[in-house]
């Protein structure tokens, strides 16, 4: 009976518990399925993030029996997943020698304040060719639970994906480009400026052409 219930109670933790580290870990049944409860635990750009995984949340015995990194911790990189915000492209900043892209520090800032330390959800989509999990991310926030590639595109400091092959949405493609009609309207964020806007995209193959 102790074995059976030594052996049963590790397979309880296998499947429910035990946290998932590596993008090519996530089992494929979650893709567009399940979504994944973590902690943000570092941001370096303005349309992904590094997320250490906590299933089970404080049932789970996470943040009272068991510990999450700090933010920002190093030495993280074989424990959290590399996630690619779905729907979403920010302007680019500077990667290689190559320039920063006019308003990247601004969103870099504005999606650290809003999601870093955080407790988020992520559905996974798709994998990306840099080995990045493209996922859906939501977080709790005074007025509910709010989807993060929408609120980058409302606050301006994002637009649409205009990737082709990769693109991922879960279904709400259409409600990004209606929201970024308004705030395109609106003049936020990175549509402040009255010269046509050189997107993410065009700066990248420009930069790759160059």
């Amino acid at each position: 009976m102790l074995t059976s219930s030594v052996f049963g109670g590790y397979k309880f933790y296998r499947r429910f518990l035990k946290p998932i580290k590596t993008v090519q870990n996530i089992p494929s049944s979650y893709f567009h399925k399940k979504k994944m409860l973590g902690k943000v635990t570092s941001v370096g750009d303005g349309d992904n993030f590094h997320f250490y995984h906590t299933p089970g949340g404080i049932l789970g015995g996470w943040h009272w029996l068991r510990k999450t990194p700090q933010t920002n911790q190093k030495g993280l990189r074989s424990e959290t997943l590399h996630v690619r915000l779905c729907g979403v492209d920010a302007p680019e900043r500077s990667h290689f020698g190559k320039p920063a892209q006019p308003y990247s520090d601004e969103a870099l800032g504005w999606l650290r304040s809003f999601i870093l330390g955080k407790r988020v959800r992520v559905k996974p989509l798709a994998l990306d060719q840099y080995g990045r999990v493209v996922g859906k991310a939501t977080v709790w926030t005074l007025f509910g639970r709010k989807n993060v590639s929408l609120e980058m595109i409302k606050n301006g400091v994002g637009i649409v994906y205009e990737g082709k092959s990769s693109a991922e949405f879960d279904g709400d493609e259409m409600i990004f480009r209606e929201n970024e009609r308004r705030a395109k309207k609106a003049r936020k964020g990175l549509w402040a400026s009255k010269r046509k806007l050189q997107t993410p995209g065009e700066f990248k193959k420009q930069h790759r052409d160059s």
